[in-house]
C-alpha cells in the first residue's frame, strides 16, 4: 500500500523496513528496495501510486544491506541504480564486505541471499547530483551510506543513519553499524550542511512529514 506523504512522494511500509517512490519533475525514482521477500509489496505500492514498474527511471540506494537492496534483482526494473561509492562494489557483487567488522560480517553472510540488480550500478560521491537529489556521504552505518536530499520535493531520504522510535529520531546503534563515532559525525555534519526539508524519510519507523530538518538538528545537538 502506498501512503502519499507530499505531492510526488509516497511511502511503502514493508513491515520491517521502508522504501519510497518520488516523482521529481517527471523522473520517477524508487528509493531502496526492501528484502528479497518484498517484491510483491513494492510492485503493488508502485501501482497504488499510479505507476508501473516500467515507469521507474532510477533507483537510489541509501546503503548496501539485505533489507534495503533485497528486491532489486527480483523486480523487472531496467534502470540505473545509484549507491554510495564505498558500497557500490558490494551491490554489484565484485567485492565482499569485510569479516573484520561485526556489521561487515553480517552483511557478508546476508549477501549470499542477494543477486546484483539488472540495471547498471552507478557509484555516487558526496556532493553528486542525481535529478533533483543531492548526495550526502554519511558513513558509519555502512562505509558508503548516503543520504539523498531533494530541495525541490522538500525531502531527505535518511536510510539507516537514523531511525524513528516513539516519535523521535535516534542514531543508528552499534549492533547494526560499522562505526558509531562515524554515525554521530555524519548526523552532525548533515544537520549543518543539508538544506531545510519537511519530510524526513528514514529506513525504519514512521516518516515525519513536517519539520524534518529541525528534528535532525535536535538529534545532532544531543550527540
Amino acid at each position: 500500500m502506498a501512503t502519499e506523504l507530499a505531492d510526488g512522494l509516497w511511502w511503502f511500509d514493508l513491515g520491517s523496513v521502508n522504501c519510497y517512490l518520488a516523482d521529481d519533475g517527471g523522473d520517477l525514482t524508487l528509493v531502496d528496495a526492501g528484502t528479497p521477500f518484498d517484491r510483491g509489496d513494492i510492485a503493488r505500492g508502485v501501482k497504488d501510486a499510479g505507476y508501473g514498474l516500467d515507469a521507474i527511471d532510477r533507483v537510489l540506494v541509501t546503503h548496501f544491506d539485505f533489507d534495503h537492496v533485497g528486491a532489486l534483482s527480483r523486480l523487472p526494473i531496467d534502470a540505473p541504480v545509484y549507491v554510495g561509492a564505498e558500497d557500490a562494489p558490494y551491490l554489484s557483487g565484485v567485492k565482499s564486505p569485510t569479516w573484520r567488522n561485526h556489521k561487515g560480517a553480517l552483511q557478508r553472510v546476508a549477501r549470499t541471499l542477494l543477486s546484483p540488480p539488472e540495471g547498471p550500478v552507478r557509484p555516487v560521491e558526496d556532493g553528486d547530483e542525481v535529478g533533483s537529489f543531492a548526495a550526502y556521504a554519511t558513513p558509519g552505518h555502512s562505509p558508503g551510506h548516503t543520504v539523498f536530499v531533494s530541495d525541490e520535493l522538500g525531502v531527505a531520504f535518511l536510510g539507516d543513519l537514523v531511525i524513528e522510535s516513539h516519535g523521535k529520531l535516534e542514531a543508528s546503534k552499534w549492533v547494526v553499524s560499522y562505526d558509531t563515532d562515524e554515525v554521530r559525525d555524519s548526523i552532525v555534519t548533515l544537520a549543518e550542511q543539508a538544506p531545510a526539508f519537511d519530510v524526513a524519510a528514514m529506513g525504519h519507523g514512521v516518516p515525519f512529514i513536517r519539520d524534518g530538518s529541525e528534528r535532525l538538528r535536535e538529534l545532532a545537538e544531543t550527540l
